[in-house]
């Protein structure tokens, strides 16, 4: 019985990022504009959720957005013509993932800068520690420590 509810849990689970927000009343008859109107809405972001797509939210903002992008499909226009129209009304903030552009370059590229700096400046620490290890000299072994080492030695030699 365990095993089985298991099975079930897990089959909800990896159903559950089909479950969009997208009502029956949304959908386009003909299913290649369905298509890109999914996957025009995946790029887009909720602007009251703000962490979600459009095709996930159920906000009645998303809902309204994925209908323009629907009307926009079905009045003929290209994917990146529905995109500029939604980023003319809304700004770059409706779009999930910003382009590449000169102002979102800091965006974009601060990740990789952080971590190619970040990589540097331990390559650094590692030489300089490993540098510093190796020109302090050794302290000298107090008396005990020669008692100690002397007696190591003499039982080493003893056993073979």
């Amino acid at each position: 019985m365990g095993r089985m509810m298991a099975a079930f849990v897990a089959l909800a689970l990896l159903a559950a990022p089909a479950a969009y927000a997208v009502q029956p009343d949304e959908i386009m008859s003909d299913p290649v504009k369905e298509a890109r109107a999914r996957d025009l809405s995946r790029e887009l972001r909720c602007m009251v959720c703000q962490n979600q797509s459009i095709d996930d939210s159920d906000a009645p903002l998303a809902r309204d957005l994925r209908l323009l992008v629907r009307e926009r499909i079905a009045a003929g226009d290209s994917n990146a013509q529905v995109l500029d129209f939604l980023v003319a009304r809304y700004g770059e903030f409706v779009l999930l993932k910003p382009r590449f552009e000169r102002q979102t370059m800091l965006l974009w590229l601060l990740a990789p800068l952080l971590l190619i700096g970040g990589g540097l400046a331990l390559w650094l620490q590692i030489r300089r520690r490993a540098r510093n290890n190796a020109d302090a000299p050794m302290p000298p072994l107090t008396p005990d420590e020669e008692a100690r080492l002397a007696a190591l030695m003499s039982d080493e030699a003893a056993s073979r």
